[in-house]
């Protein structure tokens, strides 16, 4: 089976594989969406746990989501733990919602506009159902703010079909049999979801199309960043295959294996139903058969079983007619059809101390004539597989329906499905994917007009997108080494500012950057007079602050005015890039003084004109810098001169007294040369 690597696009072109995604960020508010709880850091602190259970509810249309009937069937105890600090009545669905957040708002409405959104007029809440107990109230609230947006992937649009803002879910803490138990701290943090057209045609461009909308919303400032912060769910289908979701991917960069092997495990499922149409099999006349055969098996020596049964485990077995052979079909880098079983009987039988099945095609478990005696037992042929599934006599019931329905899909294709993404790249199920039923208008909350004063204030706010900020930034002289960090750091607008990066400012933005790939205008590498070396900026944002950070320098304390005013001196010439260091550190330990003072401080007062070139005349005196190439004697008289006067004197001001020494130095050997 290929590698990633070893596929190219014009392979993956004729598998037809098409494939979007769903990006979820959390954004960077003091308050949830819908209640006035604070925003805080994760925590394993609780002081209270509490216990429910899920129920379906019908649709508007007096239907029951599919997803939602498969979790009602897993019979899970959901617990929570709260922490009174982070959680409310409300998210226990014990009070009603509180007015929409609307900083939560603003936020969602700035990343809408960067993404070219036509905005709604009235943002109508709904309700979407989720019977997994990640959310206590068995749905999540959730609006949609624009549509028919783009992003610049590539070079190429890639259409962004709507965004919505909705309530983040529960964090899992474990999964284990019937009990599944949360903490409620990330419940209710507002979160975006932004979801493109299945438009991407290779993994690898799933990867580059994650990776621009993630530095999009980071340069806003005002997203979460860190493990859990943002998580991708990504859709992936190929020709005559369905669509599969591939849930809460952390890292984007595991994303290109994970599109990869689901698209060759459809691949391989359109195989297996093809092969049972040769065989003649067909889920009209398909009747698989399930008995019981604990008593046949009380002699087994497969451990599993034995040490099942030892506990009072029911093991049936179920006939899969004329499919022999198929379990063993190969669906991924060491991955068998067989897995697509395991997968269901984990999740919807609760069965999941591996292995929690065994089958015909494999005598690894049972001997060759125990399988014998089994086949015999339930009346089965050599053509027929057989799967053994055991535990509590309800789970195992489960769990047997479970193998049948999976047996059934085979013939059809690839079930459309919501599946879980494994550390090798492979997925596995986790629930069968929702529909449309599950969504329903909420009664609690009127709709919310978005005024005009709004918008505008957000417009006025946003700036470039980043893939003409990235054009911007090369045009300025960055190399993409500086860029990168610089897109995802957040504070974009303060590095625009003190740079003075052409066409940044927000007025000017609708004008000039809505113009996709290749719409902007020209922005020249010149830099302006009185801005902040850019070079140093953007090393100061994304490495120095950060190094400072790690040692334990308290930076957080020095807000953007400060960073602001800094970076002004700096342009100014008043000291050098190498001085940031120190200056920062003596403004994290005091960020009430005045900037200019702690600079003061750290590399001394300025010299004055004439105080300046009596210093440069004495460090140049012994004249060790001459050379016959005039250039070459600047730049060796300039490196001592800067050694000397650094942080005291402009860049400019020094070199214009060294250029009048060397060329007096210089014009007496030029004279003899004449």
């Amino acid at each position: 089976m290929k590698t990633p690597s070893e596929m190219s696009a014009e392979e993956y072109a004729r598998l037809g594989l098409m494939s979007g995604l769903e990006v979820h960020t959390q954004l960077a508010t003091l308050r949830k969406l819908f209640c006035r709880c604070p925003v805080r850091r994760y925590s394993p602190r609780y002081d209270a746990e509490i216990l429910r259970h899920m129920r379906p509810t019908l649709s508007e249309l007096g239907e029951y989501d599919g997803t939602a009937l498969m979790e009602f069937k897993t019979r899970k105890n959901i617990v929570y733990r709260l922490n009174r600090d982070t959680v409310c009545t409300y998210e226990m669905d014990d009070a009603p919602p509180f007015e929409l957040n609307t900083e939560a708002l603003d936020i969602a409405l700035e990343i809408a506009l960067l993404l070219d959104l036509n905005l709604v007029g009235e943002l109508h809440v709904a309700r979407k159902q989720y019977l997994d107990g990640s959310i206590p109230t068995g749905f999540q609230r959730t609006m949609i703010l624009g549509v028919d947006g783009w992003i610049v992937c590539r070079g190429r649009r890639i259409g962004v079909r709507q965004l919505g803002l909705e309530e983040d879910a529960c964090r899992e803490v474990s999964d284990v049999g019937h009990c599944r138990t949360y903490m409620t701290d990330r419940l209710s943090l507002p979160l975006i979801e932004v979801v493109t057209e299945p438009e991407l045609r290779t993994p690898r461009e799933v990867v580059e199309a994650a990776q621009v909308i993630r530095r999009l919303t980071r340069s806003t400032g005002k997203v979460h960043r860190g493990p859990g912060a943002a998580r991708q769910d990504v859709n992936v289908s190929i020709a005559g295959g369905s669509r599969c979701e591939i849930k809460g991917v952390d890292r984007i960069p595991a994303i290109e294996k994970l599109v990869h092997y689901e698209a060759l495990r459809q691949k391989a499922l359109l195989g297996i139903r093809d092969e049972t149409v040769r065989r003649g099999l067909a889920p009209a006349g398909f009747a698989p058969a399930v008995r019981d055969v604990t008593g046949p098996l009380k002699h087994t020596v497969y451990a599993p079983i034995r040490s099942a049964m030892a506990q009072g485990a029911q093991v049936l077995a179920v006939r899969l007619p004329g499919m022999e052979g198929i379990l063993a079909w190969k669906t991924g880098p060491g991955v068998r059809f067989a897995r697509e079983f395991e997968g269901r009987v984990r999740v919807v039988a609760c069965l999941d101390a591996a292995p929690n099945l065994a089958w015909s095609d494999v005598v690894e478990s049972l001997s060759a004539r125990q399988w014998e005696r089994v086949r015999r037992f339930i009346g089965g042929e050599d053509r027929d597989a057989v799967v053994l599934v055991w535990g509590p006599a309800d789970d195992a019931r489960t769990a047997a329906g479970e193998v049948v329905l999976r047996a059934r899909e085979a013939l059809a294709g690839v079930p459309c499905e919501t599946r879980q993404a494994m550390p090798d790249g492979t997925t596995g199920f986790e629930r069968i994917l929702p529909g449309p039923d599950r969504m329903y208008p909420d009664t609690d909350l009127p709709p919310i007009a978005l005024d005009e004063e709004r918008i505008a204030r957000a417009r006025a706010r946003v700036g470039m997108p980043p893939w003409t900020r990235e054009e911007a930034l090369r045009r300025m002289g960055l190399h993409d080494e500086m860029i990168g960090p610089l897109m995802l750091d957040g504070r974009g607008a303060l590095f625009d500012r003190v740079a003075r990066v052409p066409g940044t400012e927000p007025s000017g933005f609708a004008a000039r950057f809505r113009g996709g790939p290749g719409g902007s205008e020209a922005h020249g590498a010149e830099q302006p007079p009185g801005a902040t070396d850019r070079a140093a900026a953007c090393v100061v944002l994304t490495q120095v602050l950060k190094a400072l950070r790690r040692e334990g320098v308290p930076v957080g304390r020095i807000d953007e005015p400060l960073l602001e005013r800094l970076f002004q001196i700096h342009g100014r010439g008043r000291f050098h890039r190498e001085r940031f260091p120190a200056i920062l550190r003596a403004l994290a330990a005091n960020p009430d003084r005045d900037v200019e003072a702690v600079v003061s401080e750290v590399v001394g007062e300025p010299l004055d004109d004439a105080t300046l070139d009596a210093e440069i005349d004495r460090l140049l005196a012994d004249g060790a810098w001459r050379r016959e190439d005039p250039g070459k004697s600047f730049r060796l008289a300039m490196g001592v001169a800067m050694r000397g006067v650094r942080g005291r004197a402009a860049g400019a001001r020094v070199g214009e007294r060294v250029r009048a020494l060397v060329e007096a130095a210089s014009a007496p050997a030029a004279g003899g040369a004449r």
